[in-house]
């Protein structure tokens, strides 16, 4: 495996000489040390040597080294900048209506949950991306992370600024009274600490993956979500362009056993860093079960009218959630 991490004038050079040779060019926006690398990339990587007998490599590009802004990994995959491209549909969450549904509130309960949900949603899923699936999973449901207000009540929400992953979370967290803005995971420490919002609604794992823990004062956990949409992407042009036994071996290397390592470990590591991050001072807030039910009841309205709305390919809200619930 190798790791690049600066992106040079040369690069596209380099990898168009490397696709020829049967190197892929994998593209995230994360540090190499983030716990997806480990879970995924990597494995997917290693399992595409082993089975090719080192015929097919892949050269990681990290920390945004072919791209800097989160929100255009899909854009890049799709113009052959990167041949491989890890995106998080909730970032361009219009183009990808069902596959980010699996962050509507209770539609899963963990990680491993959520990402059997969209494997149950695959087919539909699939049509949405224009590229080869590699991985599909999911987080763990999201906690609200705070820094100047403690999210004890319904009444603490009232007229904050709370960042979402993604779109589709907007209406159930106005919902909620709050004002909903969607931004990329690179900023939320910062923004967090410089008061551009005032929570920061995401999975707890973002308290080590991106430090939040350091900003916060107060994590909220039990708040009405799910977990949220990741995807492992190849170009599609080069997938169409390998030989049958190399597609069998991208196919081999990748898959719903590739998906589940991811929810796997984010599962770990949710408790882990509510666990860090008290240690390191901050008030894990858990809401009782009659606040629970206050919140349900709040975004009770906003869930209807999603049930009831039309979601993409002739799905309504509620035909997506009897797919991925298997019901």
């Amino acid at each position: 495996m190798k790791l690049v991490g600066a992106l040079a004038a040369s690069v596209a050079l380099f990898i168009g000489s490397a696709a020829s040779a049967k190197d892929l060019s994998l593209s995230y926006f994360m540090g190499p040390k983030h716990p997806m690398n480990g879970a995924v990339f990597t494995p997917f990587a290693e399992k595409l040597a082993e089975v090719s007998g080192g015929e097919m490599t892949v050269t990681q590009f990290a920390g945004g080294a072919l791209n800097s802004a989160p929100p255009k990994q899909y854009s890049i995959l799709l113009d052959g900048v990167a041949d491989v491209a890890f995106h998080l549909p909730g970032y361009t969450a219009q183009l990808f209506p069902i596959a980010t549904s699996v962050t509507t509130p209770n539609m899963c309960d963990t990680a491993v949950d959520c990402t059997e949900a969209m494997w149950r949603a695959y087919d539909v899923i699939e049509n949405e991306f224009d590229a080869k699936i590699l991985a599909l999973w999911a987080n763990s449901p999201q906690v609200l992370f705070s820094k100047d207000t403690a999210i004890r009540t319904l009444e603490d929400l009232d007229g904050k600024i709370v960042r979402v992953t993604s779109a589709q979370d907007i209406p159930f967290t106005e919902a909620l009274g709050a004002s909903a803005v969607s931004q990329p995971v690179s900023v939320i420490n910062q923004n967090l600490a410089n008061g551009v919002v005032d929570v920061v609604s995401i999975d707890p794992s973002a308290a080590l993956s991106f430090k939040l823990h350091e900003p916060t004062n107060y994590i909220t956990v039990g708040v009405p979500g799910a977990g949220s949409a990741f995807i492992l992407l190849m170009n599609k042009g080069v997938y169409g362009g390998l030989s049958d036994q190399e597609k069998a071996w991208v196919d081999e290397a990748s898959g719903k056993w590739l998906s589940m390592q991811g929810a796997k470990a984010y599962d770990a590591i949710a408790q882990k860093a509510l666990d860090v991050s008290a240690k390191n001072g901050v008030d894990i807030i858990n809401l009782s079960d009659e606040e629970a039910a206050r919140w349900d009841a709040a975004i009770q309205p906003a869930m209807d009218a999603w049930m009831a709305s039309e979601v993409g390919q002739g799905l309504t809200g509620a035909d997506v959630t009897k797919l991925m619930q298997g019901n």
